[in-house]
C-alpha cells in the first residue's frame, strides 16, 4: 500500500464517479455510506458499505485509476468481504464430497440392515412397538382358555 501523497488526489475525489459505476450494477438503495479507501500501485479502491440483507461486513468497492493527463476511470466495481464478513466455508473438491456422500449412504444402509435384523429376531408374539399380539381367548392379558379349563375341572368333580 502506498501513501496518499503518492496518489493522484483526483482519484480520491472521484466519489461521484465511483457511485455512478455502482448504480450500474446494483440499486442505489443497496449502497451505504463511505467506508474508506485503499491505495495500491496508484490504483485507489473506494469502499462503500452495503445495505444488502445477508451481507453483513461486506463492502461495495470501486477501483479507480488515471493515466497522466486524463480523467480518472473505473477499473472495477465489485462486492468484497471485509474482515468481519460472514464467508462461505472453504471449497471442497467434488470427488471428496462424493466420497463423504458415499460413506454416509453406506452407513445408513448398514444401520437399516441392522434394524431389519433386529426386527427379524423379534418374537412372533410381539408387535414392532413391543406390545404383545392377542391370540384367540386372550382378553386384557387374561387367557380365557385357562379360566375355561378350571370350569371344566369343576364339572368333572360333579
Amino acid at each position: 500500500m502506498t501513501s496518499t501523497a503518492d496518489t493522484d488526489e483526483r482519484l480520491l475525489a472521484s466519489r461521484d464517479l465511483a457511485l455512478a459505476a455502482l448504480r450500474e450494477i446494483t440499486p442505489e438503495e443497496t449502497i451505504g455510506g463511505p467506508a474508506g479507501h485503499t491505495v495500491v500501485d496508484g490504483v485507489v479502491s473506494l469502499r462503500f458499505r452495503t445495505t444488502l440483507l445477508g451481507y453483513p461486513g461486506w463492502f461495495w468497492t470501486v477501483s479507480l485509476a488515471a493515466v497522466e493527463g486524463e480523467d480518472p476511470t473505473v477499473l472495477e466495481a465489485e462486492l468484497l468481504p471485509g474482515d468481519d464478513a460472514l464467508l462461505a466455508p472453504d471449497w471442497i473438491p467434488w470427488s471428496q464430497r462424493l466420497e463423504e456422500y458415499k460413506a454416509q449412504q453406506a452407513a445408513a444402509k448398514a444401520e437399516e440392515a441392522a434394524r431389519d435384523e433386529d426386527d427379524d429376531e423379534l418374537d412372533d408374539d410381539v408387535h414392532e412397538d413391543g406390545s404383545a399380539f392377542l391370540h384367540a381367548g386372550d382378553v386384557d392379558g387374561v387367557d380365557i382358555d385357562e379360566l375355561d379349563d378350571e370350569s371344566d375341572d369343576e364339572d368333572d368333580e360333579d
